[in-house]
């Protein structure tokens, strides 16, 4: 990802990154090392990912967890002798499945309680480092999707979280999210596979394309940087301005 900070923006500071392993995870947990900082990137573990892999995890340590799990997300922010930045990444959508009950429940178990016991395990630290969370909405925050209740009632939550957390937390811990719109990820796979939905997204979105998931990292280096130590609450759309068109 090409990028405007400097190659030592992020010395010293140590960033944990759930949902680190794959998509736009992987690209912010990759961005953040390569701004020099010392990274976890904490998620499912699919085959090909490692310690050693090349490319965006270099220098990133890949840890496996569930979000689910009070006391492994516990166990994983323990870990930490310190911590100035939590990227909140982990989500899962299950699209035209979401209205059984169990499923509902499951998504929003990940997506949205998720990041609340990341966020409180994680007060402690990074109140002593004065340091910041990043949450990570969706546009669809702001919008219904028929096909995804339970994702869309989820990232709603988490954008209001963020805004609640932010007033809590003040002034010794920023709380920030950013939005993001149609991301070519393994998640949103099945949408971009689909002639007709890929066709609408493209003519709706005024860029015309797809974004990457490097494309979401600006966003949340800066508000994870002393660019952004006056701004708290803020949920940052990422879209290419599908949400305003």
């Amino acid at each position: 990802m090409d990028t405007v900070f400097r190659s030592d923006a992020f010395a010293g500071r140590t960033v944990l990154v759930t949902g680190g392993t794959s998509g736009i995870g992987r690209a912010i947990a990759g961005a953040f090392a390569a701004l020099g900082a010392a990274v976890t990137a904490a998620g499912r573990l699919p085959p090909d990912v490692g310690n050693e892999e090349p490319g965006p995890h270099a220098g990133v340590t890949v840890v496996e967890v569930d979000v689910t799990s009070g006391e492994a997300v516990g166990e994983l922010v323990d870990g930490h002798a310190s911590l100035d930045v939590l990227v909140n990444c982990a989500g899962v959508i299950r699209r035209r499945e979401e209205y059984a009950m169990d499923v509902f429940e499951q998504v929003v178990d990940v997506n949205l309680y998720g990041t609340m016991r990341c966020c409180s395990a994680a007060r402690g630290k990074l109140a002593v480092a004065q340091g910041c969370v990043v949450n990570v909405a969706s546009m669809l925050s702001s919008f219904g999707s028929a096909h995804a209740p339970a994702y869309g009632a989820s990232k709603a939550a988490v954008a209001q979280l963020t805004k609640s957390l932010a007033v809590a937390w003040a002034p010794q811990v920023r709380v920030n999210a950013v939005a993001p719109g149609w991301v070519r990820t393994p998640l949103s796979a099945p949408a971009e596979r689909d002639p007709e939905t890929n066709r609408r997204i493209i003519e709706r979105t005024p860029f015309g394309r797809w974004a990457v998931p490097g494309e979401v990292c600006g966003a949340v280096l800066f508000l994870a940087s002393a660019a952004a130590a006056f701004v708290t609450g803020a949920v940052v759309p990422v879209d290419g301005g599908y949400s305003v068109s």
